[in-house]
């Protein structure tokens, strides 16, 4: 039996979680997950730590491919999600139905929650898109790396709030108001890939494997995560 350790980014946590288990009691083989925001993969990346498998984003992933870090070729698609909008528990749904209405939303409201993941930075780059970076930029409350959002918007510290939608759809204290409109949206896919220093690679593969089987897909669709 090996152990498969494991950096992964929190957008696929909710499903990973479910199938991890299934994946040790049918394989024998053991996993130590470690849960991480996107930059802060990048920085244990440079620093030289060593796990088996890294999930994170397919940019992620393909940058530390050149980088020499994950393994050429190793590279498999999990999942995909698009950004989620959510509110506090109880509180008025926000128009967000199209852009014209999510730019007035974004005007009216007092306070934004935003990650410091991918789905941060690309909404901090359609603000500015969208004309309205100067009005909004004060109003943002940011978390820090591999935090969630859903705290600040369940706390009320933040009006309304944007994450991974497999990360803020079933939250705690939240409301899902829906996704961003079709023309805004950004969908962005999760990959994983073998570190070139792994232990376990085989047994590595075999977790993607799993996950990524028809069964897994299904757990991931439970979970606000589509087929790659």
């Amino acid at each position: 039996m090996s152990t498969i350790t494991v950096l992964s980014s929190l957008a696929t946590r909710e499903a990973y979680l479910e199938l991890v288990p299934q994946f040790e009691a049918t394989n024998g083989h053991k996993v130590e997950t470690t849960w991480a925001g996107t930059v802060n993969i990048m920085k244990r990346m440079a620093d030289g730590e060593v796990f088996d498998l890294v999930i994170s984003s397919s940019a992620s992933i393909k940058d530390l491919t050149e980088q020499k870090k994950i393994v050429a070729g190793s590279a498999v698609n999990l999942s995909k999600t698009g950004i989620g909008i959510g509110v506090r528990k109880g509180a008025k749904k926000p128009d967000v139905g199209t852009s014209d209405a999510f730019r007035q939303t974004m005007l009216a409201a007092k306070s934004v929650g935003l990650s410091t993941g991918p789905s941060g930075v690309y909404l901090e780059k359609l603000f500015e898109r969208l004309g309205i970076a100067d009005a909004v930029k004060p109003k943002i409350k940011q978390i820090p790396s591999g935090g969630t959002v859903a705290p600040l918007v369940a706390s009320g510290e933040a009006e309304i709030g944007f994450q991974q939608i497999s990360e803020i759809a079933h939250a705690e204290g939240i409301d899902y108001v829906g996704r961003l409109p079709p023309d805004l949206q950004l969908i962005s896919v999760f990959t994983a890939g073998v570190h070139t220093g792994a232990k376990h690679s085989t047994e590595a593969q075999a977790l993607v494997k799993f996950l990524t089987a028809p069964a897994g897909l299904a757990v991931m669709k439970k979970h606000g995560l589509e087929a790659p």
